[in-house]
């Protein structure tokens, strides 16, 4: 049985969101371990 397109098109998004969320929380967490080791972004 076939979805409709706007259902994939939801989860394609849905899925894209959750990883662009995952990346930004590891890119915080490891600007939260180099500032706490004393490391400065500028």
């Amino acid at each position: 049985m076939q979805q409709p397109v706007w259902k994939r098109v939801m989860w394609m998004v849905i899925i894209w969101g959750a990883s662009v969320l995952a990346l930004a929380a590891v890119g915080m967490f490891f600007r939260l371990l180099m500032t706490a080791a004393g490391m400065k972004a500028h």
